[in-house]
Formats: C-alpha cells, structure tokens, sequence
C-alpha cells in the first residue's frame, strides 16, 4: 500500500460519508484534535517511566481516545456508524482528575505553565485541547456531531492541567503562582 493517494490534490478530503474541502471546519477540527495526540505523544516521552509509569497508562489511553474523538468528528453521516466517544469516558477523566488532584499541594492563585518538561508539554496539551474544544463549538453550530467529543476535550483541558502539576510534584518542582492573581481557587476539602 502506498501512503500517497493523490485523491486529496483538488483541496477536499474523505470523511465517513462523503468528501469536504480540507479547509471545512471539520477538518480543522479532527485536525486540531489530531495535533493535541501529536503534543501528548511528545509530553508522554518526557516522562520516567519509574516515576509516572500510572500516569503514562492513563495518557496512552487518552491517545486511543483521542483517535475515537477525531473518527466521530470526520463523521460526516452519523446515520452511517455508531459514535465512538461516550459519556463513560467523560466519567474516568474526572475519576483521573480527582484521583492526581488528590496528590498536589493546595493552590488558591493561578499558576504559571512550565517547570520540568513534562508539566511544560502538558501545559502545551492544555491550551491545544482547548482550541480543539473551540473548534468543535463552532462546528456544532452548523452540523451535528456527538456531543459526548466536546465535554470529553472540556474535562480533558482540566486533566492535562491537573497532570501538568503532579508531573512537577512528583520530581519536587514547586508551581510558580502569578503574581498579580487574587485568590481565585478554593482549597481541597
């Protein structure tokens, strides 16, 4: 099998159901979504197994996921094939979320992106996620999607966030707090 096809030259792309423009929106958006695994791929090379080898099994499973994200979203007839993504998944990033929050110190101001270059890759995720996020919003407006891919891309920006602090925690990197921010977390219970 050859990697080039040369059905793609006149500037549209396949999707499940038909053909689009490469510029569509939807293209950008599974494209954007796309981008994010390649960012979360390279955050993952950054981590000692010894020391994240949970954290590294949690991220690779986000990786799948993140394909099953992009197929809904190139889904251009969900009449054709049942959605991938489900509110399920959506529940195991909060049990995540929750379960390495639970590890980090308190913080009760916003903090700046960086560190070591793990927490710094996940940073980069972060904000990736939330322009795929956006990305998605706007094709909601106009077309149908499954609307279990934009609460998964919300929660996992608040993932990444959270696994960009243990990533510093764990190596005794300390959060460096923005100096002009009130107090605008609450602590832990």
């Amino acid at each position: 099998m050859k990697i080039y096809t040369r059905t793609g030259d006149a500037g549209q792309t396949g999707v499940i159901g038909g053909r689009v423009d490469k510029d569509d929106i939807r293209v950008e958006a599974y494209g954007t979504v796309d981008e994010l695994n390649c960012y979360l791929g390279q955050a993952i090379s950054f981590m000692n197994p010894d020391t994240f080898n949970d954290l590294l099994e949690d991220l690779l499973q986000v990786q799948h996921e993140l394909f099953d994200c992009g197929s809904d979203l190139a889904t251009l007839k969900p009449e054709l094939r049942p959605f991938k993504v489900t509110a399920g998944m959506v529940d195991v990033l909060e049990a995540w979320i929750d379960k390495y929050d639970a590890e980090t110190p308190d913080i009760t101001r916003f903090i700046l992106p960086g560190g070591n270059q793990a927490s710094s890759a996940l940073h980069i995720c972060r904000t990736v996620c939330r322009r795929a996020e956006r990305r998605v919003v706007t094709l909601a407006r106009t077309q149908e999607i499954n609307p279990e891919v934009r609460r998964y891309l919300n929660r996992l920006s608040d993932l990444f966030f959270t696994v960009a602090r243990t990533a510093n925690f764990r190596e005794g990197v300390a959060d460096v707090e923005y100096l002009r921010s009130a107090e605008v977390f609450r602590h832990k219970k």
